[in-house]
């Protein structure tokens, strides 16, 4: 599915939730504490050649330009679950916002295991 953008009478620009998806599922990638995406959240569209890596734990609702994003996600022992996921959430969120132009409304995470250190 795209959004259209309306770009002041030049033409428009369209956007497909799976680009949406992969912008939050690499800015995902750069927070510390962040051990991998779960591939547990189905989505036809991750299934293409090339987009499973990019958009794996990552589902993406789009309305009227606004985004609900969910993750699923596996931390990495030793790291604070709640602040982890705070500065995860702001950065889902401010990725989109810059890159898309849309609002997100929602970043719902859901830990789904903790990596544990190597030869533990």
């Amino acid at each position: 599915m795209e959004r259209e953008i309306d770009t002041e009478k030049i033409g428009t620009v369209k956007i497909a939730n799976d680009v949406v998806a992969m912008i939050a599922g690499l800015a995902a990638a750069e927070v510390d504490g962040v051990g991998a995406m779960a591939e547990n959240i189905p989505n036809e569209l991750m299934r293409k050649v090339g987009m499973k890596k990019k958009t794996k734990g990552v589902k993406v609702d789009i309305i009227d330009r606004t985004v609900t994003v969910d993750l699923a996600v596996t931390l990495e022992y030793g790291y604070n679950i709640p602040a982890t996921s705070k500065i995860l959430q702001d950065k889902v969120k401010a990725a989109i916002e810059t890159m898309t132009g849309f609002e997100v409304s929602d970043v719902n995470i859901r830990i789904v295991g903790v990596k544990m250190p190597d030869g533990k």
